[in-house]
Order: C-alpha cells, then structure tokens, then sequence
C-alpha cells in the first residue's frame, strides 16, 4: 500500500481488502444535525466522490470537571492556589481519553482497512486525524456530502446537514468534522478604511487630557499610534525586558501573512525603538509566511505591527496556521476546506513553551458553530488557562448581531429552521474561559458602534460565577422588556474588556493607511497585560493567566468605565454603554499604571 502524506503528516488513505467487519454492521444512529444550513450557504452539488476529507475526530475527555476547577482554582485571586498553573503533563492526564475510548474509536477505523499508520493523533490522544475520499466519509458516517456555495462571498465547502455513527460509538466520540459546521472563523475588520496618508498627516503639536488625566496628542482623535495607545492608556514611558521570559503571541489564519518589509517601514516611523527587531514564526498544519507583496495579510499586519511595537523588547512569535482555503468546485484535485483553528488549539496544548499572553481576532456567529465543537475548542481553551495563559479575543465587529439598525433590512434570523429574528452572539466571544474585547474609539473614549456584544445562546455557555454580579447589575437597570426574546440574559456575557479599534495607521503593502475593528482592540489590550505581566515577571511572580476572574473581582478599578455609545444590529439600537459593565465595551478600557500597581500586590 502506498500512502500519500499531507502537509501536516497525516497519510491518505487508499483502498485496501483488509477490512474488519463487527462495527461496520451494527445499526447507525444520527450523531449530530443541523435543520438547515447557515443563512448565506445554498446548497450547489453533490460533492466530488475523490475529493480528500481531512475528518477531525474529537474523543471525549473523561475529566473535566477537575480541570474547571483546576483553572478557577489558579485564576482566583483569593484562592491559595492563585498562580499555581498546570504544567503541559498535568493537563494531558486531563484531557486523555479513557483507554476504552481510544480502543473502540481504533476498532471501528479498522473496520474500514484504516490503522495506526494511517493517522494521527494528538499529544493527549483525544483528537484522531484521518484523510479519506468523500465517498468513504460517506460510508462511514452513513451520510451524503454536498458542495455549498456563499452567496455573498462566491466560497464553497463540503459539508454535510447530519451524520451518523454505530450506536455504540456514540459516548466514545463527541463529534466529528467538517460535516455540520459552517463557519469561516474569518478575521474581524468592521472598517477597512483604506485611504493611504503621507506620514506628516499622523500627528499635531496639541494636547488633549486622557482619563488618567496624562496628555495625548491631540491627532490621536483622528489617527492612532502605538504611541497613542501608550498614552492614551497611561503606559508612556515603561520599558519591557527582553530576558525576563515574559512573551506575548499572535495568531494567523485563512492565508493572513505578516510582512516584514511592512513591519519594518512601520517600526521605523511609528516604533524607531523596535527598528530592526524580529519576531519568531511558527509554522502549524503547514501554515506560511509568504512575502510577496501581493501576499501581504491587512490583520496580520495589524496584529504584528502593535502587539511587537507596543511591546517591544518583549519577545514576540507569529503563530501561522493554515486551512480553509477557497475549494474550486471545477478544479480536478479539490482543496482542503477545514477549519484551521483545532489546529492550532492542538499543537498549543502540545507546546512545552507557550506565551504568556495570546491574541486573536478571528472568529464567527454562533449558530455557525456546533454547540459541540465550541465546547470541545473552549475547553481547550479552558486548559490554556489554566497552564497560564492570558487569551485575549476581538468581540466581533457587527454589534448585537448584523450592525444594521433598520428592521426592514437586518439579516439576524434564527437557523433552527423557525427563520425568527435574533441577536447573533460570536464565538470563540463567548468562550466564558476567554478575556473578550469590545471596541472604543475617540477620546474622550465612546463605544463604537460596531463593537459585538451580547449573550451566549449556547446551553452549555451560561453565565460565568465570576460575571455574575455586573451582568445582573447591567439587566436590572434595562426597562422591562427590552429586547425580550432577542437574547439569552441567563449566557454568558461579553465583551468584558475594551480598548481603541478604529483609526489604526498601518503600513500594509509599502503605504500607510487606516484600518478599524475589534481586530485592533484585542491585540492593543493583549500588549498592555503583556507589559503588566512583564512588571510581575521582573519580581519574581508569575504572569496573571486567565484574566476574568480578576478583572471582575480586582481589576475593574483599573479600568476606565465608558459610559456613551451603544452597538446597533439586528433591527435596533442595540445596548448601550453604562457605568459598570456593559455588553458594548464591557468593563472598559485599560490604565496600564493602575493595573500594573494593582497585579503587583497578587501573590
């Protein structure tokens, strides 16, 4: 038998007479389906026999309800454990299958002439990796592949609406994909504001007083700066170790590249400091750095340019994952059109070394998601945490759903086949183990309008403890009855930070210009724990890890409350911004100084 090895080392399977029989005969049962597919996809064809399906087999991880409490355990600031992290054994004895599990899922592969050789399995053995023809996918999970097609974007992707497994199997698998899951987990940009400007036009000799009462440069209201940022969040003047071992990373998705000539021309007139410096790249799933100009990532480039400026020393990496690339329906050898986050999510959980302080701003709507893969990746997420990782999330750049206040024209409707109209909450947003960051512009700061927020729909997301009382807060001062209907008040809530996202200069392709979205506030929040992570790791102590439980408890005094604005969709106005926490901007934006006096007092 000859095998042909994907990028990511996982072999293709290829037909064999050796096949075993018990599981392949017993009676099927539907796993996991959907009424219909996400609004936007249409059903084109019947997918092409040939094309390779890289099948993503989650196992179920028998122990986490001691791994919850593990994380709030060492997140807890009143708890004796706080900051005692988990070491990447501990949780990989965690996350690892029972051997029963691991057993039976290998058993029912073989049946299918599908051995050890044949895939790949995670560190901790509970995700199982396979690359076989639509046509056997199709036995297997006793199911039919279609191509879908995005009205709006032209994409297509295989997916299927049900599948379904040996009974038997069922409590040893918790899911399988691609089949249900439709979401894109694209890059967040409510406004790509791309008219280039001549250096000269970034900056003014007047001043404005920020809400530490500092001076910020008065061009601040119209164009942002990593230095802006500084002193707009009072953290002017503090300079990180390079050696400290404190870290902060990035992460790319869907073919976003950051491009060196980029970073340097944006270093050196923006962040002269960190002229020259460097960054480490790591390659997942065979992800990329392409660095042709034409190649050059808009969010990749965002997220390098503040993250590493803001930070600078403070060593940085680029984490490059690829999937997802467009599938050509007409092409003779058809692309892979999985999603690239589980990817990423494994090989972390793997990594003996991991930064303390991680940002993404990728993401999609909820009901995109199955409930099960969402609680499958916030878990992991979960255990990310609870190694020591802050994680740091754009909230999502369309307000309580569409961005579009008008009701005759909104898009949010229900995709459990009712077609009723709803806010769209975004995930990994709503990942309760996540810190998610809304986003502000001008100052004196405002929500702005675009900044995701609301309400989990997800069973499983309910509100978090450490939220409890500034959501209750929040609702109990709604009128009765607002909104009824269009939101879950009992999910988790978020955003639960903020911070500036529009306005951002760039050099993205050789020239300057302006991009916006909470895919600039989350990176700019990233970079300001990193640095307050720094001052703890230069005493001694270790960084803060999950963020929520103590910015919600603590760290809120260190934030400043923005009280104006509000974030229309869905046919409304929205919420709005208001003294404590809010669905718009959360608790608000960070004081660098304060949060840092505030976190030196933490064991």
């Amino acid at each position: 038998m000859s095998l042909g090895w994907s990028g990511a080392g996982v072999p293709t399977w290829e037909p064999s007479i050796h096949r075993l029989l018990p599981l392949r005969v017993v009676q099927f049962k539907v796993k996991e389906s959907i009424v219909a597919p996400p609004r936007g996809w249409v059903e084109h064809a019947p997918a092409p026999s040939n094309h390779i399906l890289e099948l993503r087999i989650a196992l179920p991880q028998p122990v986490l309800p001691p791994l919850e409490k593990h994380l709030w355990e060492v997140s807890d600031p009143s708890h004796k454990r706080y900051g005692d992290y988990l070491s990447r054994e501990e949780t990989e004895v965690l996350l690892t299958p029972y051997p029963h599990t691991i057993d039976t899922v290998s058993e029912w592969l073989a049946s299918y002439g599908i051995y050890e050789e044949h895939l790949f399995r995670s560190s901790a053995q509970d995700w199982v990796t396979i690359r076989v023809p639509v046509s056997l996918a199709e036995e297997m999970l006793d199911t039919k592949y279609h191509l879908y097609r995005h009205f709006e974007t032209g994409e297509y992707i295989v997916r299927t609406t049900r599948y379904s497994l040996p009974e038997v199997l069922h409590e040893h698998v918790q899911f399988i994909q691609p089949t249900t899951m439709f979401a894109r987990f694209k890059a967040f940009r409510s406004t790509l504001h791309w008219t280039t400007v001549s250096v000269s036009d970034a900056s003014t000799g007047s001043t404005i007083t920020g809400p530490a009462g500092n001076q910020v440069d008065a061009s601040c209201n119209q164009t942002i700066t990593p230095t802006c940022l500084r002193q707009l969040y009072n953290a002017d003047g503090y300079e990180t170790s390079a050696t400290n071992g404190n870290q902060i990373g990035i992460t790319g998705y869907l073919g976003q590249y950051v491009n060196n000539h980029d970073l340097q021309q944006f270093f050196e007139t923006y962040a002269p400091e960190a002229y020259g410096s460097n960054y480490t790249i790591v390659s997942i799933n065979d992800g990329q750095n392409n660095q042709s100009i034409a190649a050059a990532g808009e969010e990749a480039d965002l997220d390098a340019q503040y993250a590493f400026g803001l930070t600078y020393p403070t060593p940085g990496t680029f984490y490059t994952t690829a999937g997802s690339p467009p599938f050509d329906p007409d092409a003779h050898t058809p692309n892979n059109t999985n999603e690239p986050y589980t990817y990423w999510l494994e090989y972390m959980l793997s990594a003996d070394n991991l930064p303390q302080t991680i940002s993404t701003s990728y993401g999609d709507d909820e009901q995109t998601v199955p409930e099960s893969y969402a609680d499958r990746v916030c878990m992991g997420l979960a255990a990310l945490g609870a190694r020591g990782v802050s994680l740091t999330f754009a909230s999502g750049d369309y307000g309580v759903g569409d961005g579009d206040s008008n009701p005759e024209t909104q898009l949010c409707f229900s995709n459990n086949g009712r077609n009723t109209t709803m806010f769209v909450p975004m995930f990994p947003a709503s990942c309760p183990y996540v810190t998610t960051v809304g986003g502000t512009n001008y100052i004196p700061e405002t929500a702005a309008s675009f900044s995701g927020g609301g309400f989990s729909n997800y069973a499983s997301f309910s509100r978090p403890s450490y939220q409890d009382n500034a959501v209750s807060n929040f609702l109990s001062k709604l009128a009765p009855g607002t909104y009824e209907g269009l939101y879950n008040p009992d999910g988790r809530a978020y955003p639960d930070v903020s911070a500036q996202s529009d306005w951002f200069i760039i050099a993205y392709k050789g020239q300057f210009g302006y991009v916006g979205g909470t895919s600039a506030a989350s990176p700019t929040f990233a970079s300001i724990i990193s640095m307050v992570n720094d001052a703890r790791i230069s005493t001694g102590k270790k960084g803060l890890g999950f963020l929520n439980p103590w910015l919600y408890s603590v760290g809120y005094a260190a934030l400043n409350d923005i009280t104006m604005g509000h974030n229309p969709g869905c046919g409304t106005e929205g919420f709005n911004a208001s003294v404590g926490w809010d669905p718009v901007t959360g608790l608000g934006t960070p004081n660098f100084e304060k949060l840092k006096e505030l976190a030196l007092q933490l064991p």
